[in-house]
């Protein structure tokens, strides 16, 4: 339709133009052409108007009727569409209620069981209180009664430990009077040496206040028994405990306050004590050939034989000038070890002579040994020969007795035949 409308308006336009035309041409034209023109022109439009408006009322009639068509059309599908949806609606309906009433049995359902479990874990749940408040109990006074009995020995041996703190503090006290006094101090360096020799050595390997000098009261206080050049003679070791405790303790005390001009002065005067007591046991107790041409001084703490080892040129100036070797309680157990060796090594040297004069005299016993035993050997393989002898006699033997059986057992079984044949005849 808007079609037809768009070419009849093309069509008015076109005519229009072209009466335009005409009319500016008709100034140039006759007036008798010019009408019969205009009237012509004049009918064509009337004709053309028609044809268009007869056109124009069919396409209205079409329209019409397609438009009527459509909306039968479109209220049909509409009608058709609501009785799906109402249909559709409908089991919708249904299908809701359906699962209202299968949700309000599984929520029944659901309930029941919640009910049932929480009764279950309920009673469970006491039941496990139960257990559980009287394993804790037990539990309980068990743990409580062995703490108490852990806390009571551990106050007891706290008890005993504070007892032996206090036994310990009264022997340091001791110590520190038996430190402190320099009579004391020696003696408690005496007993170490001599507790190192009892431990080490054998008693007569050793004996205490042994006069070097005849021509002197001075004794040291233990001496090692060397062998001489002879059998009987006795060459002495001489051991003396030396116990510089207060240049020490200085030198120590100097140390810990890191004063370097008091360690100094306290390292000299250490040094100094030390050449003065080895001077003291080289003058007093090294005499040759009574004694051996070096002697031992004997530190009781290691502390202190540590502390002479760090002065630098003073152990190899002691030994050059004065013989005399420093050692602490280890040092001493080592030598003193090794002179053990050296005494187990000569004595073994010594005896073997001993040894050998017995085994001289044992060798002619064993000879004879030997010879007996030969003539036990003989006599034995005599003896085995005899049973060898007799076993084969007595083989023999049993072949003729076996022979000699033999034709009586064969009768016998004769015998026997017949008369079981002659009873199975009858």
């Amino acid at each position: 339709m808007e079609l037809a409308t768009l070419l009849i308006v093309i069509i008015l336009g076109m005519l229009s133009t072209l009466f335009s035309i005409v009319t500016a041409l008709g100034a140039k034209k006759t007036n008798l052409y010019n009408q019969t023109l205009l009237s012509k022109l004049a009918e064509f439009e009337t004709k053309l108007s028609l044809s268009l408006g007869n056109n124009f009322d069919n396409q209205e009639k079409q329209s019409a009727l397609h438009h009527h068509s459509i909306v039968q059309q479109f209220n049909t599908s509409i009608s058709a569409q609501k009785n799906q949806l109402d249909t559709l609606h409908q089991q919708l309906g249904q299908i809701a209620q359906l699962n209202e009433n299968k949700m309000e049995n599984i929520r029944r359902t659901l309930h029941e069981n919640i009910s049932k479990l929480q009764d279950e874990n309920s009673k469970r749940l006491e039941d496990i209180r139960l257990i559980v408040d009287e394993k804790l109990q037990s539990t309980l006074e068990k743990r409580l009664g062995e703490s108490f009995k852990i806390v009571s020995e551990r106050l007891e041996m706290v008890y005993k430990g504070l007892g032996e703190m206090q036994n310990l503090a009264s022997g340091v006290g001791d110590l520190k009077k038996v430190l402190t006094n320099v009579k004391t101090r020696g003696i408690w360096g005496e007993a170490q040496l001599e507790a190192i020799l009892q431990q080490v050595m054998m008693p007569d390997q050793y004996a205490s206040n042994v006069a070097i000098k005849f021509d002197s009261q001075d004794r040291v206080e233990y001496a090692i028994k060397l062998p001489g050049r002879d059998d009987n003679s006795v060459v002495w070791l001489p051991i003396d405990a030396k116990f510089p405790l207060d240049d020490y303790h200085r030198l120590l005390e100097a140390q810990e306050n890191g004063d370097l001009t008091d360690i100094d002065k306290h390292s000299k005067l250490l040094e100094n004590s030390l050449k003065k007591c080895a001077k003291t046991i080289a003058e007093k107790y090294i005499n040759t050939p009574t004694t051996t041409d070096f002697a031992i001084m004997f530190l009781p703490i290691e502390g202190l034989y540590a502390e002479a080892l760090r002065r630098i040129g003073i152990i190899e100036l002691l030994q050059r000038e004065y013989r005399i070797v420093i050692t602490s309680p280890t040092t001493l157990c080592a030598i003193l070890n090794s002179l053990q060796m050296g005494f187990k090594t000569m004595a073994i040297e010594k005896h073997s002579s001993q040894v050998w004069k017995v085994l001289e005299s044992i060798k002619p016993e064993l000879s004879k040994f030997a010879d007996l035993l030969s003539k036990t050997r003989t006599k034995l393989e005599q003896a085995s020969q005899a049973i060898s002898d007799a076993e084969t006699k007595t083989r023999s033997i049993q072949k003729r007795l076996d022979r000699a059986e033999r034709p009586a057992l064969e009768k016998k079984e004769g015998e026997a035949t017949g008369l079981f044949t002659s009873e199975v005849t009858n």
